[in-house]
């Protein structure tokens, strides 16, 4: 397997590890009643279903999970959490911005891998897939009306990127 492989599946399975994490905060804070919360229930479904498939995948080919996973733990915990304190619209925000920084991502690396891997990369495009309905869910869900949101959108996005940067290598 290639050095490229493993640091996208190092990467790919950390970021589905942090997504389960921010749901896990938003519906500490939220419960099963409040607005939307049914919506992100699912939404963490998926995810947890897509760490799963990563996580095995790890172990089949020997990769190394990623050093940072207790920090993405608590970040991503906290990060759902704070987005759920403000209101359901940030939660969705959070989730918007953050689907659009994985879609971005994912895209570049099925570029990147082109015919490599094909199994790596059947995964990351189906999982694009979902991650890209979360994100117009999250907009179709009033992620625009959060308080802040052009500022949280783009700070959000900003700290996707320096995780997916981080957990390359680390």
């Amino acid at each position: 397997m290639s050095t490229t492989s493993a640091e996208m599946l190092r990467v790919d399975q950390a970021g589905e590890f942090g997504a389960t994490r921010i749901y896990a905060g938003q519906l500490a804070v939220m419960g099963d009643r409040a607005a939307g919360s049914g919506e992100i229930a699912e939404m963490a479904r998926q995810e947890a279903e897509h760490r799963k498939r990563f996580d095995a995948m790890i172990a089949a080919r020997g990769v190394r999970p990623t050093l940072l996973q207790p920090v993405w733990s608590v970040a991503g915990f906290a990060l759902g959490a704070a987005t759920a304190l403000i209101g359901p619209e940030a939660a969705m925000a959070c989730t918007a911005a953050i689907e659009t920084e994985i879609d971005r991502h994912y895209t570049h690396q099925l570029e990147e891998l082109g015919d490599s891997d094909p199994e790596l990369a059947e995964t990351i495009r189906e999982f694009r897939d979902d991650e890209r309905a979360h994100r117009d869910a999250a907009f179709a869900a009033g992620a625009e009306k959060a308080p802040g949101y052009p500022v949280m959108f783009h700070a959000i996005r900003l700290g996707c990127r320096a995780a997916i940067a981080l957990s390359r290598r680390i």
